[in-house]
């Protein structure tokens, strides 16, 4: 039995099954805590040597600077993103890792059942038949082959994806910052620029990192560049998407459907119950009104085998570093990349 303390901040009833099964192997004494982490529950973490967070916590400047007081020396995040920690603060001060991969077939089937499921209307004839309406007057889709599928970024979620789709008989073009011929040649695709694919795709399907150039990616002057009638499909970060802009798209018809698993303003929301509770945010309480609109929890990750290797690579992270400071998924503080391209993997080695 280690004396390692650990802090799991937002947790939910299957992190605690998932952690608890992976644990058996470590025997770290784990504290579940159901709160968010931010700077007011950071102090819960005093007396703890590493927190575990998840993609809605608060991790900016006044987070790190409590857990840093608390003694906590590194923060392990249990998803891929980390657009919410401040690298700059971090540095030097506390270490940070993440889970860079832990299923792309998840993901990736799960952008499709929402692509499928819009085409089809399958939400709405599940309600209708629930009602004994049997009427299919409405519920019109289109055959996916022979379709244009754009998918903006090829790392592994997007590969997944667009195997699916050549599956289906699709024309897939995508757009990414390296353009891997190797990849597109093997997967029967092309590399397009941003433009053509906006005015081509029937489907855009988001697969790209959260940055500075990819924040509000889809805005006013993209979708005005679209397709009239493109179907929008995100399950990658929230904040690739200017909502407002998106449901001026959907009322003007530009955008046909969009099929979101994320949401830029969700951390007040998704991973919570707010059945008893009226929607305060009008922009996501009228993203909810649209027939053509599927809206899911931030769910895309959710399978058996994605939680398992979830648990597993972050108990190996926070192994390493407790065992001798080895860390294969540390995230580099000056360039945020996992690993850091160079061979040396010191703080400052992408210098």
């Amino acid at each position: 039995m280690s004396d390692l303390r650990v802090a799991f901040f937002d947790s939910k009833p299957y992190d605690m099954k998932s952690f608890d099964s992976e644990n058996q192997s470590y025997g770290y004494a784990i504290k579940y805590f159901s709160e968010k982490l931010n700077p007011d529950t950071a102090p819960l973490a005093a007396g703890y040597d590493a927190v575990c967070a998840f993609v809605n916590d608060d991790l900016s400047a006044g987070t790190l600077e409590k857990l840093c007081a608390s003694g906590v020396k590194l923060v392990a995040l249990r998803c891929a993103g980390y657009n919410n920690i401040d690298l700059k603060v971090a540095f030097g001060k506390i270490h940070v890792a993440r889970v860079p991969d832990y299923s792309p077939y998840a993901v990736a089937e799960h952008a499709v059942a929402l692509m499928l499921s819009l085409n089809r209307k399958i939400h709405r004839a599940y309600y209708r038949v629930r009602d004994n309406n049997f009427s299919i007057n409405g519920l019109l889709g289109f055959d996916m082959h022979g379709k244009t599928a754009g998918i903006i970024g090829t790392g592994k979620i997007g590969q997944v994806l667009i195997k699916i789709l050549k599956g289906f008989g699709m024309n897939v073009v995508s757009t990414c910052p390296i353009f891997r011929e190797d990849i597109a040649g093997e997967a029967g695709f092309s590399y397009t620029t941003m433009d053509k694919l906006y005015a081509e795709s029937d489907i855009i399907s988001l697969h790209c990192p959260l940055n500075t150039e990819t924040y509000h990616l889809i805005n006013n002057e993209a979708i005005n560049k679209m397709k009239k009638g493109a179907m929008l499909i995100n399950t990658g970060r929230g904040q690739l998407i200017d909502t407002a802009a998106l449901v001026e798209g959907l009322k003007s018809g530009t955008i046909g459907f969009a099929g979101l698993d994320v949401y830029e303003e969700e951390s007040e929301y998704f991973f919570e119950d707010k059945s008893d509770e009226i929607i305060l945010d009008d922009i996501l309480a009228r993203l909810n009104t649209f027939n053509n609109v599927i809206v899911t929890s931030h769910q895309a990750f959710f399978t058996k085998e994605a939680l398992g290797n979830i648990s597993s690579t972050t108990m190996k992270n926070i192994a390493g570093f407790f065992k001798d400071g080895s860390i294969p998924n540390e995230i580099c503080y000056r360039c945020g990349k996992t690993p850091c391209p160079r061979k040396d993997k010191t703080q400052s080695s992408c210098f």
